[in-house]
This record gives C-alpha cells, structure tokens and sequence, in this order.
C-alpha cells in the first residue's frame, strides 16, 4: 500500500493518477489528514463511495498502532510506545517546557551506536524506520495536542537510534514535517543527533536544510570516547569536530555538543579542561546532561558539587555551555533511558480512534 505520511504532495498526486482518479483529490486527503486529523477514508465526505474504496484499498494512512503512553509524575514529559506493522514496537517522547512541545522521535529500531550509558543500544540495530513511521510519531502527538488547543513545535532527532544511518528517510520526514499543508514546523526548530556519522554531517552540510545539529560527544578525547562510544573507532575525534565546524561555517548554524557526565569516568575537573580546550574557540554550546539510570548499567550520576565544578571550569574558559534539566527520568523517557521493548501481551488500542 502507499503510505500517505510518507510521500510529498507531488507523488501523492502522481499516485492518485496512476488509479485513474483527477490530481486534485490528493489535496482532499491532505486537508482531511492533517487539516482534520481524520484516519478513515469512510469518513472523507466529499469524496464519492467508489473513490473512498478505491483510495482505501491503495493507500495507507496509519502505519503506527499507539500500544500505550506514560506520563511523567511532573506531567512534563510524556512517552509514548507505539508498534509496528512487523510487531517490532518503537518509543518517542513528548516534553513539555513553557510554550514548547517538543517530540523526541526514534529513527531505527535500536541503535548501532552502542553507547555505555544508553538503553537504546543494548540489543544493537534491529531495522530502520520508514518515512511515514518516523512522521507519524509526530502527526500521532500533535493529533492529541490539538485536542486541547496545542500543537508540537519542536522535533529533535534524539529517541532510538543513529539519524545519519537512515539518512535518505530521516531527511525526507524533515521535509515533510515542514511542508506546507501538513504540520508546516519551521526548518529552524528541527535538530538531529549523531555519535559523530562524518558522511551525514557533510551531507547535511549539503542539502539546504535549516536545521540545528548536536553531536553526542561525551568525551575529551578519543581514548574515552571509545569506551563509552564504540561507535567511536570508526571515526578520529579531530575529523568529527572539522567536519561539525565545516557545518557551521557553511549553514551559519551554532552547534552544540553533548556531554553525558559519569562518575569516575568523564567527570573530572582536568577532563573539563580538555574539554575546554577542545572546542574553544568554535561556535557551539557545550550541553552537560548528568548520567541516567538504565537498569542492568552500574554506571552512577556525579553529585551535584562535582558537575557544578565541571562546568565552572567550561564557564570560566568562555564556552557557552547549559546544564540539561532531566525530564522524564521516573517514566525512562529522559536522555538514554529509551530501550527497545518487546511485544507485550497487551490489548493495542488506536490512537486515531
């Protein structure tokens, strides 16, 4: 079947001709999904039954069954688990913070990365997502936020998963989840997440696209980023960082770094000042995320003194650097506690229902 939130207007249009019906109905449906959040093509009235049928027989408008959702005991963050179509089931995550909705939508099913601290990864890379089934985590949220009034108004590319090795598809979503007609996001409030993958910060670099870029960093040199990343061998620390200036220089975009503190690890005030050393000078904001619990990791959270030390070090040598609030930590949905989940024995419900 051809899934609607995965294609543009353009091949909608052409899909719609191929079965013999005029172009402008594909405007009908894209009106009827995103302008009225409707999910039956029974219920697209000012389309004619034979054309209601046909359309439902060819084209797909949920790829994403909602399985269930858990809300944070603050009411700020909200996760959500879906499944898909194979049964292989996906996390996003949808984070409150004054007039901001921001989702945090997965890219694959699992992760490559294998990061230390990170619940994403531990069973490796199961499949990449499609088009429509990382569009959908955000059409999904944003049909119940519209329901009281609100809309999402942030994506980042930071739940399950390695953006730029499902690159062709994580682009594409972009497009899409800024196209006019649809939820028409600003270009400018999207941003991707990468362990470092040096051919999609160039190609990104490349193609025109607005958009903010995080790598996670997490270390001060390639040693430790190798233990905590393994990732990591595939690509030198000092090509990553050429390549994250080269993306700056040529989008005019600030860029930031992400580093996930550790006890005993990475926290360290003389790792602060490698740290300073490293990225002085550049245009980026240095974002420090103290360690989240992921259950069967022995890994611990520095104490406060310790990561107020840290970033007083960061602060004293100019580098622009915020401390990530956690959000979501008791429902697992703050940064690295997403984990890929197996198929329960629950009853599905449908979110478009």
């Amino acid at each position: 079947m051809f899934p609607l939130h995965g294609c543009t207007d353009q091949e909608l249009k052409q899909a719609v001709l191929t079965l013999g019906e005029k172009p402008f109905r594909a405007a009908q449906i894209i009106k009827w999904v995103y302008e009225k959040g409707e999910t039956s093509f029974e219920k697209m009235t000012d389309l004619n039954k034979g054309t209601r049928d046909l359309f439902s027989k060819h084209f797909l408008l949920n790829s994403l069954t909602y399985v269930k959702q858990e809300d944070s005991s603050d009411s700020e963050t909200t996760k959500f688990l879906w499944q898909l179509a194979d049964e292989r089931l996906v996390e996003s995550v949808l984070i409150r913070s004054q007039d901001r909705r921001t989702v945090c939508v997965s890219s694959q099913v699992g992760c490559p990365a294998r990061c230390a601290f990170c619940a994403s990864g531990k069973k490796g890379l199961i499949r990449n997502l499609s088009v429509e089934e990382i569009v959908e985590q955000v059409y999904l949220i944003d049909r119940q936020l519209k329901k009281i009034g609100e809309r999402v108004s942030h994506v980042v590319y930071m739940g399950m998963g390695e953006p730029f090795e499902n690159y062709e598809a994580v682009v594409k979503s972009i497009r899409l989840l800024c196209a006019e007609g649809r939820l028409n996001l600003s270009q400018r409030r999207i941003t991707v997440s990468t362990v470092g993958v040096i051919e999609g910060i160039n190609k990104l670099a490349d193609d025109e696209l607005n958009v903010s870029l995080v790598l996670s960093l997490h270390a001060p040199n390639q040693r430790i980023r190798q233990k905590i990343i393994p990732y990591a061998r595939k690509y030198a620390l000092e090509d990553i960082l050429e390549a994250m200036t080269d993306f700056a220089r040529k989008t005019k975009r600030d860029i930031t770094y992400e580093y996930t503190l550790m006890a005993g690890i990475n926290d360290e005030v003389e790792h602060a000042e490698e740290l300073a050393k490293l990225v002085k000078g550049q245009q980026c904001t240095v974002n420090l995320i103290p360690y989240n619990p992921v259950p069967g990791l022995v890994l611990k959270r520095p104490e406060k003194a310790v990561i107020e030390a840290f970033r007083e070090v960061l602060i004293n040598e100019g580098i622009n650097t915020t401390w990530r609030y956690t959000k979501g930590k008791d429902i697992a949905a703050a940064c690295g506690q997403l984990a890929l989940q197996e198929k329960e024995n629950s009853q599905l419900l449908n979110i478009g229902s």
